[in-house]
């Protein structure tokens, strides 16, 4: 399945930014989808996840409240809600499509290009 991201730019801090991701190739729905960020000289991490049907999420603590992932199988898109952003959120995002669910980014089967998030204080 081939992915591209997109909605990525600066926003202030407190502000928000909604990514999305599309997918085309193969059933987008037979995928769960997940998002991950690479910050500058950081490694990948787990940001947020969610089951082929949607009806299960989950996030990594540090954006647990703020950030809301959803998906529209209809249009083969998956897309990531990011509110009251700060600067440690500043990262390249990355949507990535796998069998099943894991928080490592090594076990992704497709990636996205990135889209780079910026947050100013």
């Amino acid at each position: 399945v081939q992915l591209q991201a997109s909605g990525g730019g600066t926003v202030q801090a407190g502000g928000s930014l909604r990514l999305s991701c599309a997918a085309s190739g193969r059933t987008f729905s037979n995928y769960y989808m997940e998002w991950f960020r690479q910050a500058p000289g950081k490694e990948r991490e787990f940001v947020a996840f969610i089951s082929r049907a949607g009806g299960s999420t989950r996030y990594a603590t540090s954006v647990k409240g703020r950030f809301t992932i959803s998906r529209d199988n209809a249009k083969n898109t998956v897309y990531l809600q990011m509110n009251s952003l700060n600067a440690e959120d500043t990262a390249v995002y990355y949507c990535a499509a796998a069998g099943g669910f894991s928080a490592e980014s090594t076990r992704m089967d497709y990636w996205g290009k990135g889209t780079l998030v910026t947050v100013s204080s």
